[in-house]
């Protein structure tokens, strides 16, 4: 990071200087486009998400800017929902003039709105899963890990740590819970598990004690929820209030919505963590030192907050920034040709590998199971 940053600095002085011509005027930015799910079921993950590029943004405008420019930040809402998504990236491409889009979470916003920014050749940086036709890929990049990470963490602690051998699983509609789901069905068996049950619930629904009974009454000793917000509660609550013996794993998520969940649920509540949400507990190395990178300007500005989702936003902003160095150009094809071009970096959720095979950038398994006990996040040995 530290060299990173002292690369800007020195392409902004020369082009500042004169390299290549005239100075750049002063009003110059280099504008990044959020749209987020600020309201709604992604609220958590995607205001985290956004303030996370605008520390990104603040960092690397405070050494110099990206080719003499400073970054400029625009974050609409999209209340995530999928319409509003494009409506707000609709905005941003017309009247905003963004130059590239580092969005949120909300997959289905970001895939609806994709056509709009392929015709206008803006790469796409994104917190959310990629894209589903060729064309549309072609100009997204996804911070987010594999779908199949997320759920080969839980059953492998399954398998090793427990004698659980029936599980339901609960989801949410999203695409990427859509897809941990399928993931889930096919590679359940590996892991000697069986699935007893599958259910979708909706993310605003406030009892999900029917499909929990349904499962436990189907032998299964612990569900797998994936899904965002604040049913994971309501599942706790109804286990629970159900008194039932069972495991509740979740998905990856904001520390501040599992804090009550392991209230209530105590040692019996699991979830994956990302390596910044247990950075305590990592050892030293280019991991931890990138996650400290991000952790200074981020506490300073916002204490103990959950640094995850934050963290994949600052990735998002210095993805952009090296792709950009790379071509020392800001136009939207070379900064997503230079974006393939990306391996071995760095990022405070695990090493990005893009290629033009390959637009989801990591590709190890970055993931660890947690749990909150008397209020510490714990790696779950």
């Amino acid at each position: 990071m530290k060299t990173r940053l002292s690369s800007l600095v020195v392409a902004a002085g020369l082009i500042a200087g004169g390299l290549g011509g005239a100075p750049v005027q002063a009003q110059e930015t280099y504008k990044i486009g959020i749209s987020a799910g600020l309201t709604g079921y992604a609220a958590t993950v995607d205001r985290a998400w956004s303030d996370g590029v605008k520390v990104a943004a603040d960092v690397v405008n405070a050494n110099g800017g990206v080719l003499g420019r400073k970054i400029e930040v625009i974050v609409e809402d999209n209340r995530s929902e999928p319409q509003d998504a494009v409506t707000v990236y609709r905005k941003m491409i017309s009247s905003d003039e963004v130059n590239v889009f580092n969005s949120g979470c909300v997959s289905a916003g970001n895939m609806a709105a994709a056509p709009l920014v392929v015709r206008a050749q803006i790469p796409m940086v994104l917190c959310s899963i990629l894209p589903k036709t060729e064309s549309d890929v072609k100009w997204a990049f996804s911070t987010l890990p594999p779908a199949r990470f997320e759920i080969e963490t839980r059953l492998q602690y399954l398998k090793d740590k427990t004698d659980i051998r029936k599980v339901g699983v609960m989801h949410d509609p999203s695409p990427y819970a859509n897809l941990q789901k399928d993931v889930a069905v096919k590679i359940a068996k590996d892991y000697g598990i069986e699935l007893v049950g599958v259910e979708q619930y909706k993310t605003d629904d406030a009892d999900l004690s029917v499909i929990i009974s349904k499962m436990a009454s189907a032998g299964a000793g612990a569900i797998l929820k994936i899904g965002l917000g604040g049913t994971t509660l309501t599942a706790a609550k109804n286990i629970k209030q159900l008194g039932l013996d069972m495991l509740l794993l979740t998905s990856l998520e904001d520390l501040e919505v599992f804090r009550p969940v392991a209230e209530v649920l105590g040692d019996k509540f699991f979830f994956v963590a990302s390596p910044a949400q247990v950075y305590d507990a990592l050892p030293d190395g280019p991991l931890k030192s990138e996650i400290n990178e991000f952790l200074g300007p981020w506490k300073k500005q916002y204490g103990d907050r959950d640094p995850n989702w934050a963290g994949r936003g600052w990735d998002a902003v210095m993805l952009t920034v090296a792709a950009i160095e790379k071509g020392n150009s800001i136009e939207g094809p070379d900064v997503r040709d230079n974006l393939e071009k990306i391996t071995g970096y760095q990022g405070t959720t695990g090493i990005y590998n893009f290629s033009p095979d390959n637009h989801q950038g990591i590709t190890e398994n970055p993931f660890v199971l947690g749990q909150i006990i008397d209020g510490q996040v714990k790696i779950v040995n």
